[in-house]
């Protein structure tokens, strides 16, 4: 175990034997059952004060570190769909994609059905059917498929935040399957 595990694990059982004495301790003064001297039943209390704000201490660090963390991943996600986006452009521009054309690459990539890009460009399915014949083209792809691995391609060739250098245009390959 590390050696913060084992220190807040020695707070928790601190904290949990001096929640029972001052059960005991209530549960003693209450009913007569358990006769303590003052001094025990001072230290009980005492102890359990302690324990309480142990447990208070610990809870706030574990807090900062928490927030802290989070932040520090929210930054680095907001790091990596930035880089994500720059490549995308990157891309688009390199392929010599029109506005419309980027549009709906961007939908396309994003997962959308051809009929929901058409809905909201406010198209034809037919206009959107030809767009992402065009961009398959310009991107020397034969699919959908094919459009997201290169993406995929790039964002694993290199560490987040840097931009991967611009993939040759990929050549159309037969997989030995004819279109019907």
């Amino acid at each position: 175990m590390k050696k913060r595990s084992i220190l807040i694990f020695a707070v928790v059982v601190f904290q949990a034997i001096s929640a029972v004495l001052f059960v005991v301790n209530i549960i003693s003064t209450v009913t007569g059952l358990f006769a303590f001297t003052w001094m025990v039943h001072e230290l009980i209390e005492l102890g359990a004060a302690v324990g309480l704000l142990l447990g208070v201490v610990l809870g706030a660090v574990v807090l900062v570190r928490v927030m802290q963390r989070t932040h520090r991943i929210e930054d680095q996600l907001r790091i990596a769909s930035g880089a994500f986006m720059e490549l995308l452009e990157d891309r688009f521009a390199d392929w010599g994609l029109t506005p419309a054309e980027r549009d709906v690459a961007l939908f396309a990539i994003k997962g959308m059905s051809t009929n929901e890009i058409a809905t909201l460009r406010q198209t034809s399915e037919g206009t959107v059917k030809a767009q992402t014949n065009a961009i398959y083209r310009k991107a020397g792809v034969s699919g959908r498929p094919q459009l997201l691995s290169l993406f995929i391609d790039d964002l694993m060739s290199g560490p987040l935040g840097t931009t991967a250098p611009s993939p040759p245009q990929r050549e159309h390959v037969e997989l030995g399957l004819e279109r019907g």
